[in-house]
């Protein structure tokens, strides 16, 4: 029970669930400006603009900078931790939805030529652009000097 209520009580974490809600939040905003259509689902889907783990990622950073100091040890994992976050979200992520793009494509054209194949389709939106990475980390940064 203690550590749940150490836990209420940190406001790094607190800081980090803010950062993610308000990334998730925008990419409903964002997905109703680009594509002129309301899309709650988009509140929990990944993919998107902008990337709700760079914004967490750089808020527990900034909040470690000012907690413990920027010349620390805690500062510096986190650090590290969020440009891997943040390099895998415009690397490998985004090449796996391009990749289930196009593997989408393929399985629709064998399906409306009677290949016998199911129509099933894969996940397309699950990495992010490098502005939509720059755009997350962005708004960690301003959530951490916010909150800490």
């Amino acid at each position: 029970m203690k550590f749940l209520l150490d836990l209420f009580h940190n406001r790094a974490a607190a800081a980090c669930v803010l950062s993610w809600f308000a990334a998730q939040a925008l990419k409903v905003v964002f997905y109703r400006i680009v594509e002129k259509e309301w899309s709650f689902k988009r509140f929990w889907g990944l993919g998107g603009m902008p990337s709700s783990h760079s914004s967490v990622m750089c808020t527990l950073a900034v909040s470690a900078g000012i907690m413990r100091g920027f010349g620390s040890l805690e500062f510096c994992i986190c650090l590290v931790m969020a440009l891997v976050v943040m390099t895998d979200a415009a690397g490998v992520r985004r090449e796996s939805g391009q990749h289930a793009k196009l593997l989408n494509k393929i399985i629709q054209e064998l399906v409306e030529e009677g290949r016998g194949l199911t129509p099933q389709t894969l996940k397309e939106l699950v990495g992010h652009s490098p502005f939509e990475v720059l755009m997350g980390a962005l708004l960690g940064v301003l959530v951490a000097f916010i909150v800490m």
